[in-house]
């Protein structure tokens, strides 16, 4: 079992960065592929950025260039570094973790992210 906290949502201006945090507890955090989705009303959640344990990230197409996953394995946590900030990034950031062999999978309770003028 992997419990996943997330924090750092908050309202933002166009062009503004945020940070989001994810602190994982309860295995070995190493063993997890950690991920973020997003999720906004009617639609699917998808995939934002992934970062394997060894630190190798890949990022969704909307995303690139602007967003950075990273983790650190020695506190478990993941985090995402959001800049340049637009009205369509806005929408619920969920914390996703993956064990690498047993394919198990964890969300986190979700972080709401909204970008407003």
């Amino acid at each position: 079992q992997v419990q996943l906290v997330e924090s750092g949502g908050g309202l933002v201006q166009p062009g503004e960065s945020l940070r989001l945090s994810c602190a994982a507890s309860g295995s070995i955090f190493s063993m997890y592929r950690m991920g973020w989705y997003r999720q906004t009303p009617g639609k699917q959640r998808e995939l934002v950025a992934i970062v394997t344990s060894g630190g190798s990230a890949n990022y969704a197409a909307s995303v690139k260039g602007r967003f950075t996953i990273s983790r650190d394995n020695a506190k478990a946590t993941v985090s995402l570094q959001m800049s340049s900030l637009k009205p369509e990034d806005a929408a619920v950031y969920y914390c996703h973790a993956l064990h690498q062999v047993l394919k198990e999978n964890y969300w986190g309770q979700g972080a709401q992210v909204t970008v407003s003028s």
